[in-house]
């Protein structure tokens, strides 16, 4: 019973905390969404072994099909998309990420296909036939070796590319963690494979050791090593953000006022790795806001929750310029980018300052010159 209630805890807290990294703009980044990916993984492994302690799946023989499907092998491949989703875009680039799906796909098909005759009698294998499974056996055991010990081994190289050091050391304690557990799992199951020795105590410790991996990851990634690399705004979010769902609006508008204006006295604690700010620099790189000719603070300050002047102290902060010359220098980007895109090339210089989101030929002239020390028609002759 007590067994049975930790692994529900873990499964509930691992699908909780995968739903509030996706969902949650503290988290929104690429190798968060992985990280999310590998709790719902785990919590899946975890779940069909609860599934099978409590008789589950002979009172739903269909659920079945939950459990022959090797979760596991997706342990492996989230967590090395993770790494390389933190790392700089040159080495990221190099992965050809849809590989590491081959094992989880190759397997999944093998085993439901192999399985319907089991659950729903569909047909009837041969003797030819069990040869051939034999065969596909072995193929799907050759992937479970490759998956399980060299993504997780070719992690390790990958995380001397981490530039924050106190990140690095969290990522490499949790692939440490996985690793083990990934590797004791294979030795084991080939064990009660090859041998026919019986595992179910082994395998008990196994799924209470991943338990501890859900436990651990919530409490180091979200509240210690900051996966949104700003505790403070974690820890407001977890206790305080979510009354954006509270019933009284006037409620959660009183909160968040309150929030920001703890927030916004506490300066010198603002940094590049503000939570709001990196926010802010997404919806600009990702989201292209700047585009938008009517774009000022409040509109920012919506989109972020927070205040229009706490929106001006954070870039004030950080940057060391105001707002408008903060949106300015992306618009400027953009423009360069035009000039320089055979695309564009029908497209006069205003135009393309108006698509940038710039208002007017004197604003779009004064920003240009302001950040490049160049009049956009200097620029252009120079690159072309």
């Amino acid at each position: 019973m007590i067994y049975t209630t930790l692994l529900n805890i873990a499964i509930f807290q691992g699908i909780v905390l995968g739903v509030v990294i996706l969902k949650s703009s503290l988290f929104s980044s690429k190798s968060n969404k992985y990280l999310a990916y590998l709790l719902f993984a785990l919590s899946m492994v975890l779940l069909n072994y609860v599934f099978e302690i409590e008789g589950t799946f002979k009172s739903y023989p269909l659920l079945r099909f939950l459990d022959y499907i090797e979760w596991i092998f997706l342990l492996p491949v989230f967590i090395f998309l993770f790494i390389i989703n933190r790392i700089d875009d040159t080495i990221k680039n190099r992965q050809r990420a849809y590989l590491y799906y081959i094992p989880f796909i190759y397997s999944s098909t093998f085993v439901i296909i192999y399985h319907l005759n089991d659950i729903l009698g569909i047909y009837k294998i041969t003797d030819s036939g069990i040869f051939i499974i034999n065969i596909l056996t072995l193929i799907q055991l050759l992937f479970a070796f490759i998956i399980i010990l060299f993504p997780p081994f070719y992690s390790y190289f990958m995380i001397r590319h981490l530039k924050d050091p106190q990140e690095k050391k969290w990522v490499l304690i949790l692939l440490t963690t996985l690793y083990l557990l990934l590797s004791t799992w294979l030795i084991t199951y080939m064990t009660g494979f090859f041998f026919g020795i019986d595992i179910s105590s082994t395998m008990s410790g196994l799924a209470l050791s991943a338990t501890f991996i859900m436990h651990w990851t919530a409490y180091i990634g979200i509240y210690k090593y900051k996966l949104a690399k700003n505790k403070e705004a974690v820890y407001h979010f977890i206790n305080n953000d979510l009354v954006i769902i509270h019933p009284n609006p006037q409620v959660a508008e009183n909160s968040i006022t309150q929030e920001n204006n703890t927030a916004e006295e506490s300066r010198e604690s603002i940094t590049a790795d503000n939570l709001y700010f990196q926010k802010l620099e997404l919806l600009c790189k990702d989201e292209h806001i700047y585009t938008d000719s009517t774009l000022n603070r409040e509109k920012v300050a919506e989109k972020l929750g927070i205040s229009a002047g706490y929106v001006s102290q954070i870039v004030n902060t950080i940057t060391g310029d105001n707002f408008a010359h903060y949106i300015n220098q992306y618009r400027v980007e953009a423009v360069k980018e035009m000039i320089s895109d055979p695309e564009y090339d029908n497209y006069n210089l205003l135009t393309m300052g108006l698509e940038a989101g710039f208002t007017s030929k004197t604003t779009f002239f004064k920003a240009f010159k302001k950040v490049t020390g160049q009049t956009p028609n200097e620029y252009k002759n120079t690159v072309k």
